[in-house]
């Protein structure tokens, strides 16, 4: 049986940098795992209402339901301002409620950040482990996933030019397959 890892990439950006780096994760798909990019397009901004009124839309019930199905994840943001984009701290909203079900509890996770310039989105990184803390996602600590100047990573076809870069994002995804396999033996 393969365990299942979602890819949650936090743009909704059509040409999206982390929706390419998504793409290139999942096709690193080791043997025993199966990747699969997930979608936090459709969620509507989070309002506790919902839940409490039992009027949760549609949208949060596929959501909280696939994600259950997933044992552990890959979260790829961009920075905004310092700080996580708003998409994906919605998605980490919708999915952390209601508490007690939570789909992120206990749940191998990583945090692949990245950004145009050279601080590799260093602040969206670290405010996303925050939210982890609380969550209870046990977040990979070492190695630290931070790509700088991804405008200049991808080819026209969205392929990975460099081959270092391809050997970094490798060795960065196998990190990850080993915290996995260290937590769910």
């Amino acid at each position: 049986m393969n365990n299942k890892i979602g890819i949650i990439a936090g743009s909704l950006r059509k040409e999206s940098f982390s929706k390419k780096i998504a793409k290139a994760v999942a096709d690193l798909q080791p043997e025993g795992i199966s990747f699969e990019i997930v979608s936090i397009d459709d969620l509507p901004i989070y309002n506790q209402d919902f839940d409490d009124l039992n009027d949760v839309p549609e949208s949060y019930k596929t959501f909280r339901t696939k994600m259950k199905e997933y044992d552990g994840f890959i979260f790829i943001t961009p920075e905004h301002n310092r700080s996580i984009p708003a998409v994906l701290k919605n998605a980490i909203d919708v999915g952390s409620r209601p508490t007690e079900e939570s789909v992120w509890e206990n749940k191998p996770a990583a945090i692949f950040s990245s950004s145009p310039g050279s601080i590799s989105a260093f602040g969206a990184n670290h405010h996303l482990r925050q939210c982890f803390v609380y969550l209870n996602l046990l977040t990979m600590q070492q190695p630290e996933v931070y790509i700088a100047n991804i405008s200049e990573w991808f080819d026209d076809n969205d392929n990975i030019k460099d081959e270092e870069n391809k050997k970094f994002l490798k060795s960065s995804v196998d990190a990850y397959v080993k915290w996995f396999n260290r937590l769910k033996e």
